[in-house]
């Protein structure tokens, strides 16, 4: 207890940063940018959505990553998951509706280090068999024992 106090004592006796005080839109400084590099990633996207944005959001994100990552299959691979509500933008009979988002997902796939899979569960669920699901799409049987195997397989789990 002695010490605690000495310890609050010394604390408060240090000198106030006048330069802080004075800026009180930065209390605490500014953020510092760190040079990082990453590889050897593979990563699983578990996505269940209704939102345009947040597909394109998923899109986006996993082409930074492999952008990051440099362009090794065998080391780098982002597997995006689909089982919710964003089923229907997949739909070939939908593709004038969502013809861009598809045009932004299937050009993603096209290095082969981003791969979509869909659910075949909630795929039927949404009134869909495989063969109304555009080409770039795989379906596996259930998409949480896919997230599963693949997390097995070493992959990250990303929402």
């Amino acid at each position: 207890m002695r010490w605690s106090l000495l310890l609050l004592i010394a604390a408060l006796s240090l000198p106030f940063n006048a330069a802080s005080a004075a800026d009180s839109e930065t209390p605490w400084g500014r953020g510092k940018a760190v040079a990082q590099a990453y590889a050897k990633q593979k990563v699983v996207y578990d996505v269940a959505t209704s939102s345009e944005a947040a597909v394109r959001s998923v899109i986006s994100r996993a082409q930074l990553l492999v952008d990051l990552n440099g362009s090794d299959p065998f080391d780098n691979k982002v597997v995006i998951v689909l089982h919710g509500d964003e089923i229907p933008f997949f739909a070939v009979k939908n593709l004038g509706k969502y013809r861009e988002l598809m045009q932004r997902a299937q050009s993603a796939t096209l290095t082969g280090l981003i791969e979509f899979r869909m659910c075949k569960l909630a795929a039927e669920g949404h009134g869909l068999l495989p063969k109304d699901i555009h080409g770039f799409v795989s379906l596996v049987p259930m998409a949480d024992a896919e997230i599963v195997r693949l997390q097995q397989e070493g992959y990250a789990y990303m929402r």
